[in-house]
């Protein structure tokens, strides 16, 4: 069973300036136990779905909140937020979306795929780091979330 619980965070940026202004902003807030950064779609699914080089990482522990860029490496960011929102077992994290992309057709791909936000980066760095502790605050603190993963709960309950 999924604990949604831990205040955990997994990070998916793969600029390096983004990454770390990011990390800082969070960090400056304490909204987290532990924020796990990866830096390509693969590595992104690989945590969460246990598999290669996280082989060894408890799935149970899920993060409660996924910030995915969308133009990543390997994996896109559209394939793994299709691919988490797809699965009953990643349903239930809240996965918002922090892109630089201005394009029309992301906004509409990422909610059609089931984001729960979407948030253009500003370029200033105040604004920037504003808009990170905002989104962590509605997400970590304010957002209710199940203690357990809603598609568990039905489960157990013998519903599909």
């Amino acid at each position: 069973m999924n604990n949604f619980s831990v205040l955990d965070i997994l990070l998916v940026e793969d600029d390096k300036d983004d990454l770390e202004l990011t990390l800082h902003a969070l960090r400056r807030e304490h909204l987290a136990n532990n924020i796990f950064a990866v830096r390509d779609g693969e590595e992104a699914l690989e945590f969460l779905y246990c598999t290669g080089r996280y082989a060894d990482r408890a799935g149970s522990q899920q993060p409660r909140l996924v910030l995915l860029d969308l133009k990543l490496p390997k994996v896109n960011g559209l394939e793994v937020l299709e691919r988490i929102k797809n699965d009953p077992r990643t349903r239930a994290i809240p996965i918002v979306i922090l892109t630089s992309s201005k394009e029309e057709c992301d906004l509409v791909t990422s909610y059609h795929f089931g984001a729960n936000s979407y948030i253009q980066k500003p370029v200033d760095f105040d604004q920037f780091r504003n808009v990170i502790k905002n989104a962590g605050l509605y997400w970590m603190v304010i957002n209710q979330l199940p203690l357990s993963n809603p598609a568990d709960a039905a489960m157990a309950a013998g519903k599909p």
